[in-house]
């Protein structure tokens, strides 16, 4: 087993002992893209929402090097006609960028000691199998899939760690684009690769408006397509948990529902329901999962109308947003709209499809972006929370006119030019 190369079944073994929810259901979806002009999948959804979950039940179902059939017995791709055809057949390369950065740091190299860590495996992996002096990685496994006849299947976790962390230095992230692009661009990708499944946070890059690896079929937490059900947890199976477990299914709604994901009206996140019921608790586990520091720079920035949106939504509103205009790039963030796609992106919003509009889904994240909100200089917003609160404690205890008083403030600020 090396560093990317048939890395094994152990992480998913793991995962399907305990309190396991089937969305194996995938396996057969991204089977059913391959030999196919969709044979390139980017599945990006905000974080705890099951990433690398799917991503380690990919691998551990594709893996040549591991016997994964006991895994899958009694899950819905167990009926699926494609479960046989590919069960532990393929050669699996499969890159956390996460663990990548976390060994390099924020090296200016980072992509070069990448592509040589990931030769180092293939050669270890293939010794029989000649490399020419002027080949680069991608001529290498072209020698392989030709001398073995068999074609790889590559998966990245947290695709966009790279775009994330070193927003900085486009340099790194121009070039780490560019090896995904001598990945999957051409006809040597097609030669080398029999499918990809990309996940993160972030959809990829667009330049001049169009993506960067134009030849990948993108779902998001905007646009899932139909592989919307593969996106947290459903209402059917938060109230089949529920009963399991003896857990109240309306405070589950109240902490962790309200993401609409496509035709999905109702979606949880995955994460807090389960640490709800580990811990037969309900509560705030969003913000064990990470600070908040990053949000709190994007909800500051100072774009006209950021401001009053933020506590319109805060109130319990909607607000309106063109997501087209992101072009999935942190460093040119330059209106408000951006700042809501990168919030719908990240999980702190939901995206009404029909509406055009977003919205704070639960009450997990409200407290969440409340704290975020606290972090900055906003101080008419904070006073406005402040200001809320106090108007909810006046009207639960019948308080007319701190009512009036307090309705009349938070309109003149929302409507103020």
């Amino acid at each position: 087993m090396g560093r990317f190369i048939n890395k094994g079944n152990t992480r998913f073994r793991r995962a399907v002992s305990g309190i396991y929810v089937d969305k194996t259901a995938l396996i057969g979806a991204v089977n059913d893209t391959l030999f196919s002009e969709k044979n390139y999948s980017c599945v990006t959804r905000c974080r705890r929402f099951g990433k690398s979950m799917a991503a380690s039940m990919l691998r551990a179902y594709y893996d040549k090097s591991c016997d994964s059939r006991d895994l899958f017995q009694g899950l819905e791709i167990n009926t699926n006609p494609t479960f046989e055809k590919y069960l532990n057949k393929l050669p699996v390369i499969f890159i956390d960028m996460t663990d990548v950065i976390t060994k390099y740091g924020h090296a200016h190299n980072i992509v070069e000691h990448l592509k040589r860590d990931l030769l180092e495996d293939l050669r270890a992996e293939y010794p029989e199998i000649d490399m020419r002096p002027n080949d680069d990685i991608m001529d290498f496994m072209k020698n392989i899939a030709e001398a073995t006849g068999q074609q790889f299947f590559m998966i990245i976790d947290e695709w966009d760690a790279v775009c994330r962390e070193f927003e900085e230095n486009p340099k790194v992230i121009d070039e780490y684009i560019d090896l995904l692009r001598r990945f999957f661009k051409g006809s040597d990708g097609e030669e080398v690769f029999i499918g990809a499944y990309i996940t993160g946070t972030l959809p990829i890059k667009k330049y001049d408006t169009e993506s960067a690896l134009n030849n990948f079929r993108e779902y998001t937490m905007i646009r899932p397509g139909q592989w919307q059900t593969f996106y947290g947890f459903t209402k059917q199976e938060v109230q089949s948990l529920c009963e399991k477990y003896d857990m109240d299914f309306e405070e589950m709604e109240k902490w962790y529902d309200g993401y609409q994901i496509g035709r999905q009206l109702s979606m949880f996140n995955p994460n807090s329901v389960m640490n709800a019921i580990d811990n037969r608790e309900y509560g705030n586990y969003w913000n064990t999962t990470g600070a908040f520091d990053n949000i709190a720079h994007y909800i500051q920035m100072d774009f006209q109308g950021l401001k009053g949106d933020i506590v319109k939504m805060l109130a319990g509103d909607r607000c309106a947003v063109n997501y087209t205009r992101f072009s999935n790039d942190l460093a040119t963030i330059d209106n408000k709209d951006d700042v809501l796609t990168i919030l719908i992106h990240l999980g702190y919003l939901s995206y009404d499809p029909a509406e055009g509009k977003c919205y704070i889904p639960n009450l997990e994240v409200r407290q969440e972006l409340e704290n975020a909100v606290m972090q900055t200089n906003w101080h008419e917003i904070i006073d406005a929370i402040q200001d809320s609160e106090a108007l909810l404690y006046a009207v639960l205890n019948g308080e007319a006119d701190a009512v009036a008083a307090g309705v009349e403030k938070v309109q003149m600020f929302l409507f103020q030019p």
